[in-house]
């Protein structure tokens, strides 16, 4: 209970500080803006989703990456969402987060590290084993 009045005082007092310096319209704007971005993550989160767990599939992210990705990304948008400076500052700083590990993630695709060709690797391989020969009988008569 404590953390929520900790969290309240805090959000007052960012919120009427950045408001006093910006003025009324533009906080206004601010908080319709920062609504409209958090939307726009959460209807983007099922593409979000899709790929985390194509990269879990082919083993490029492990499951504790995947569970903090996706959290980040849910939880930063909802703080979007929610009307205030102290929530959008979080919010955003959960979104950036994300980007950064995305951003690792895609360079270890690139570095090698991840298998996303596992299927036709396996193929490749089992095919590379095997001696291609034709089998000509001298019976003319099968029995």
């Amino acid at each position: 209970m404590i953390y929520f009045f900790v969290y309240l005082l805090l959000e007052v007092l960012i919120s009427v500080q950045i408001s006093s310096a910006i003025g009324g319209l533009a906080t206004f704007f601010e908080i319709i803006a920062s609504a409209l971005v958090g939307i726009a993550i959460l209807v983007n989160f099922r593409k979000t989703l899709f790929e985390n767990m194509t990269a879990v599939s082919y083993n490029c992210i492990d499951l504790e990456q995947f569970q903090r990705l996706n959290l980040f990304t849910f939880f930063g948008a909802i703080l979007l969402i929610v009307p205030g400076f102290l929530t959008d500052i979080l919010g955003i700083l959960m979104q950036f987060s994300v980007f950064t590990s995305m951003l690792v993630n895609r360079y270890n695709v690139k570095s090698g590290n991840c298998n996303t060709n596992y299927n036709n690797q396996n193929n490749l391989k089992k095919d590379s084993d095997v001696i291609d020969v034709e089998i000509i009988s001298d019976n003319a008569t099968i029995k």
